[in-house]
């Protein structure tokens, strides 16, 4: 299939129309299908396989999650009626990107073919989580249930999300145990088969995944979800622990993991998983495929050591995140650890979404040890301005900041007198600060501040220093920081606030997503390019 060409006057910009895309997809070949939107219109509506990778990270994401440059890219996005795609193309291709297309028409020209559009963010995964349940009828109770039974005979609970979900609110007497240690460390708190489970996350998918991996890893014990998570236990006037602390054992006893080995494996090979041993893997290494190499482990083990070349990427968060850690739809995933039980039942839930993946025991070849070298490029040479020389500055009221971090971040701690603004908005943002004789950008270590300020300078010609190693060297000189949502340039579109996390969430979005949640299977069916098939 050769792309669909126009011209125009700055030039040949190639594109694809939504047809085409589908193509690649129903044939499985590689395609990155990126939304350079700020996450909150993309959670709005974006294609099933759509990637959130907002312009204004480009430079710092695109290596990690992209990393092989001759993968076809097809890009789309815009904001206030302004195209953002011209703008990423080019930058693809500054980077060293040779194959990238604009989406022909962008969203309307998806919606327009008559492509499905999902809601809400991690939807591939969210959607195989409901279409598990719909197959496999995965067991689950509903809250009222539970607290029945927390009163008689009280089951094991078990926390599937990570441990900062669990800490911020938590079913009482729950323990947390990151879906990708379930299967390893279950019979440490349980060794008893008569020993009923209760698996929950925040709504539906971790532990609906939770719950039918301790089933097909051939559990004893009696396993069931909880309906809802702690959404459905909040609908039910119930109420949450806040800070817990209980997790599982970090020791597993040998006959235990025995145990677990085997049953991993042999959902493994049920879900067409390919066992490889270590000196393997460069059999795998292909200039015309992406692969993944994925360290399924805990982060303090992969630091500790990990097979040279993978990337951290705990296996409960891999299965709820797909699109985050592989965007590249139809790329391989090799996944690794050293006890032959979760990299293969991770490998076992991602073959079931459709990825060609393996799994290998790392065994004593965990040689490279600490944390992932960064794969970001090295951002443009510009002038900068160092925390003491900008402290005087503000001082003497000659300077102002515009930060352009995660506006997160930006509430918890900023530069005093700091604005916020989107990088992909900075631009026309300027146009609403106060007069100043010096601009100055930041962002949390600066790399991102100093794309910005060259691009500043290289479009409309707006000189701009960056801050010297950013936020973050500007908090460890000892400077002070305020604190709090104000001085907003752009509305913080970067974030969004979805309705299973934190405590203040209304009853109304709560069952609304749930809704949405349970009318996934019936989208899936009619987009048709998901090759899900639950065994």
């Amino acid at each position: 299939m050769g792309p669909v060409e126009r011209a125009q006057e700055a030039g040949v910009i190639r594109t694809l129309d939504a047809g085409q895309v589908r193509g690649l997809l129903l044939r499985r070949e590689e395609i990155a299908l990126l939304d350079l939107r700020e996450e909150d219109p993309f959670a709005q509506e974006h294609p099933l396989w759509a990637a959130s990778l907002p312009l204004s990270r480009l430079e710092a994401e695109i290596r990690e999650r992209v990393p092989r440059p001759e993968t076809p890219i097809v890009v789309y996005g815009e904001h206030d009626g302004v195209d953002l795609a011209p703008r990423a193309v080019a930058r693809l291709h500054q980077l060293g990107y040779s194959q990238v297309w604009e989406l022909a028409g962008g969203l309307d020209g998806w919606r327009s073919a008559g492509g499905e559009l999902f809601r809400d963010v991690n939807v591939p995964s969210k959607a195989f989580g409901e279409l598990v349940e719909a197959v496999r009828h995965t067991p689950s109770l509903p809250a009222q249930e539970v607290r029945r039974l927390l009163g008689e005979t009280p089951p094991l609970i078990v926390d599937v999300r990570r441990f900062d979900e669990y800490h911020t609110m938590s079913i009482p007497s729950a323990v947390s145990v990151p879906g990708g240690e379930l299967v390893l460390r279950i019979r440490e708190l349980a060794p008893d088969p008569r020993t009923p489970i209760l698996v929950n996350c925040a709504g539906r998918t971790r532990s609906i995944i939770g719950t039918q991996s301790l089933v097909n890893a051939g559990l004893p014990n009696p396993v069931t979800a909880l309906r809802n998570g702690t959404i459905g236990w909040k609908l039910a006037g119930l109420g949450l622990d806040h800070g817990a602390t209980r997790r599982a054992p970090a020791q597993v006893r040998a006959d235990h993991r025995e145990a677990a080995r085997r049953g991993a494996r042999e959902m493994a090979l049920r879900a067409g998983v390919r066992l490889l041993e270590p000196g393997e893997l460069e059999t795998l290494d292909d200039p015309g495929r992406t692969v993944y190499r994925f360290d399924v482990r805990t982060e303090d083990e992969y630091v500790a050591g990990h097979l040279p070349g993978f990337r951290p990427a705990p296996g409960g968060q891999l299965v709820q995140e797909t699109d985050h850690f592989a965007p590249v739809r139809g790329a391989r995933l090799v996944l690794a650890d050293d006890d032959g039980v979760r990299a293969t039942m991770t490998a076992s839930w991602l073959a079931q979404m459709g990825w060609e993946t393996y799994a290998v025991d790392a065994g004593p070849g965990l040689t490279e040890m600490g944390h992932a070298a960064t794969r970001a490029p090295d951002p443009p040479v510009v002038d900068e301005v160092e925390p003491a020389e900008l402290a005087a500055w503000l001082a003497a009221s000659t300077a102002v900041v515009v930060d352009i971090g995660p506006s997160r971040e930006y509430a918890q701690g900023h530069l005093p007198g700091a604005w916020f603004a989107i990088r992909a908005q900075l631009e026309p943002a300027l146009r609403r600060l106060p007069s100043h004789p010096r601009l100055v950008v930041t962002s949390p270590t600066g790399d991102l501040a100093r794309w910005a300020v060259a691009d500043l300078a290289a479009g409309p010609g707006l000189p701009a220093f960056a801050l010297a190693g950013g936020t973050r060297a500007w908090r460890a000189s000892g400077a002070a920081l305020e604190t709090g949502e104000q001085r907003f340039l752009t509305p913080a579109t970067d974030r969004y606030r979805r309705p299973y996390e934190g405590t203040d969430n209304a009853d109304e979005s709560m069952q609304a997503y749930l809704d949405w949640e349970f009318g996934l299977v019936a989208q899936l069916e009619r987009d048709g390019t998901h090759f899900f098939a639950p065994v």
